[in-house]
């Protein structure tokens, strides 16, 4: 049986190329090559590409990168935005939980909940982090963010996704945390390609900082940085705090 998350990005690439969280790109890529120290021969795996927006960004100033998802009909969109600019980009279907790749990558990037969280299980998330981890070359960095497990136990999830939204975007309702396990359970709207609506039953893992230092740790990371995630503004500056909806991770081997 198909997943939510598996079932959320069929016939969804158009529509979500409109959403408002995919409109930090150009911020979001000055901040990686920054991280990289705009090394341009360092190979990059963009894990969770969606339709190839931060590999297609990089891959256009000059980075080698190979992009991959679950979702089949996300990628068709990535190789056809990639195709539009006049780019060879390697994009593949792969499931992060299970990856071929040993020791390939200097960098990888998992942004916007690249799969990471959305697991139905902490052991299956913690698989992605070992799957990507095993595909970094040594002294690799990999940069991601994931949901802040201290935003939910002083802010409302459900306003929060619905601030400043119009018509047509997807929306989150019906959200209930649950302290127990760190997860918000929601029913999720979106509307396809098609013009179909769909109401999907959700619920994605918030991480409070401890965990996720805790999960690299064991992974054998030596250092661990961890601040505020925003839209298209990524910064070292940025102290985490309850506020943030998410967290920036950035880790090396």
């Amino acid at each position: 049986m198909k997943q939510w998350y598996e079932k959320l990005f069929e016939n969804y690439a158009n529509n979500y190329e409109k959403e408002p969280f995919t409109k930090g790109t150009l911020g979001e890529c000055d901040f990686i090559e920054k991280e990289i120290k705009h090394d341009k021969t360092l190979k990059i795996l963009d894990v969770g590409c969606g339709t190839g927006r931060h590999s297609i960004e990089l891959a256009k100033r000059g980075y080698k990168i190979t992009g991959i998802d679950l979702s089949e009909s996300q990628l068709e969109r990535a190789r056809e935005n990639a195709k539009d600019a006049n780019l060879e980009i390697v994009f593949q279907r792969q499931d992060a939980r299970n990856l071929p790749f040993n020791n390939e990558f200097d960098v990888v990037i998992m942004l916007c909940e690249g799969g990471f969280s959305l697991m139905e299980t902490d052991e299956m998330n913690f698989e992605i982090l070992k799957n990507v981890t095993k595909s970094m070359k040594d002294h690799g960095k990999i940069i991601f963010t994931a949901l802040n497990g201290l935003f939910p136990l002083y802010n409302s999830v459900e306003k929060f996704c619905a601030q400043g939204l119009e018509e047509g975007y997807s929306t989150s309702h019906k959200n209930t945390f649950d302290l127990m396990t760190f997860r918000d359970h929601n029913t999720t709207s979106v509307i396809d390609d098609s013009g179909n609506k769909k109401e999907l039953e959700c619920n994605e893992r918030f991480y409070v900082p401890s965990e996720i230092t805790w999960l690299l740790k064991t992974l054998g990371y030596k250092t661990i940085d961890i601040f505020g995630s925003k839209l298209g503004a990524f910064s070292r500056e940025d102290k985490l705090t309850t506020k943030d909806f998410e967290m920036l991770v950035i880790a090396e081997k």
